[in-house]
């Protein structure tokens, strides 16, 4: 499967982010396909961003993903109990990357019902956050470093969400940032009832 040419992972990380609002998250697996529609992500710009896992120029074996070439997915493991996935962006050495943090189902509602055992709940509910995205997508480590240009899981091409339709406001969960925490790095589509977190108007 094909996805988003390099090149749009080579972007301006903020431009990259806003971008991806639209875009149809694709995994292919012996379970079966699913797929969502893009309506949620954070951008997270590297070692001057102290809510970026490469803040201050971290690095690690969690992390190294983010380090490597663009157009990848960054897989890691919160909590202990969720998994949450970003495409990184620019190039190696460039350790940049938006977090995908929720999406408007538009296939294998079952098999994502059943991973998420969510068998009456509303579809908004099944990809709204970035641990139930991964869950319902069955997004794990094994995916850590997937390339999102050819693989079983990608990212397609859509038409974009019109300016209107699109928020801003601050990333979900980072007060430890400090100054970082406020910066308006969180792009949605607004009225979408999958968005996770804080509802822009």
């Amino acid at each position: 499967m094909s996805g988003l040419p390099r090149t749009f992972y080579l972007q301006p990380t903020l431009r990259v982010a806003r971008a991806l609002l639209g875009k149809i998250l694709v995994h292919e697996t012996r379970a079966g396909l699913t797929a969502g529609r893009i309506v949620e992500v954070e951008a997270y710009r590297g070692p001057a961003d102290r809510a970026a896992h490469s803040a201050g120029g971290h690095r690690s074996p969690r992390n190294e993903v983010m380090w490597g070439p663009p157009g990848h997915a960054y897989v890691y493991f919160i909590y202990g109990m969720h998994h949450c996935v970003n495409v990184v962006c620019q190039p190696p050495e460039v350790p940049e990357a938006v977090l995908l943090r929720a999406l408007e189902p538009l296939e294998g509602e079952a098999l994502m019902r059943r991973r998420r055992r969510l068998p009456d709940a509303p579809v908004w509910r099944l990809c709204r956050g970035p641990g139930a995205l991964c869950e319902a997508m069955g997004i794990g480590r094994a995916e850590n470093g997937a390339d999102l240009v050819r693989g079983a899981l990608c990212i397609l091409d859509a038409p974009a969400v019109p300016a209107r339709e699109v928020a801003r406001s601050a990333r979900v969960g980072v007060a430890y940032a400090g100054a970082d925490a406020a910066r308006p790095w969180r792009f949605l589509v607004c009225g979408n009832p999958a968005v996770s977190g804080r509802r822009v108007r």
